[in-house]
């Protein structure tokens, strides 16, 4: 038999061909994910909840991939989302959904629009087969005092000491402040669980 997308993304490490990964992947992607029971677009989104976040908060949502985040931020009551992602498939699925305010695609690597919104949120993009450590660099550097950074590692990702190191490195700054962090459930199908953190900028 085959092997699934979901079986052969976590292989992957050059830019490129993670790339070249999601655009063949983009027309079948939800529904082979959605079957593992993927769990994290809701936890993101109750995490941002439980934070008693005013509903018009302005999220750029990075790696937006087809959108799935931004429904699950939606049920949560959330109202405006942009996306970036560097897959044009996975974004041209996100575009129908005609949930997102502004849809930019970029390249890996690119730095993120500063001071922008009030929540810029990595959820399921970055790990083994999708974004390296360095994007949470990219998103700490967009941040403004006062604004929140939500990511979240799956477990191979943070079993991987460029991802943990990065946590570790946010967790140390005088300038974040760690106001979540949550394991749970991620591809239930798998059996593989993340962790979700939100900081806040000071």
């Amino acid at each position: 038999m085959a092997r699934s997308f979901l079986d052969s993304t976590y292989d992957l490490t050059d830019p490129q061909d993670v790339k070249a990964h999601y655009d063949k992947w983009a027309a079948s992607y939800d529904a082979e994910i959605m079957e593992n029971g993927y769990a994290l677009p809701r936890r993101a989104a109750e995490a941002l909840a439980s934070l008693g976040l005013s509903p018009d908060v302005a999220i750029l949502d990075v790696g937006c991939g087809t959108g799935l985040s931004a429904v699950a931020f939606a049920k949560a009551g959330f109202s405006l989302f942009d996306g970036v992602d560097v897959s044009a498939d996975m974004m041209a699925v996100a575009e129908k959904r005609a949930i997102y305010r502004n849809l930019t695609l970029t390249e890996p690597g690119a730095p993120l629009p500063e001071g922008a919104y009030d929540v810029i949120a990595g959820v399921g993009v970055l790990g083994h087969g999708a974004a390296p450590p360095e994007l949470i660099d990219l998103m700490v550097d967009a941040l403004k005092p006062g604004m929140l950074l939500l990511y979240s590692l799956n477990d191979k990702a943070l079993a991987d000491p460029g991802y943990a190191s990065k946590v570790a490195a946010n967790k140390a700054r005088a300038d974040l402040v760690l106001r979540l962090e949550e394991h749970g459930d991620h591809l239930p199908g798998i059996g593989l669980k993340s962790t979700v953190y939100v900081f806040e900028k000071t």
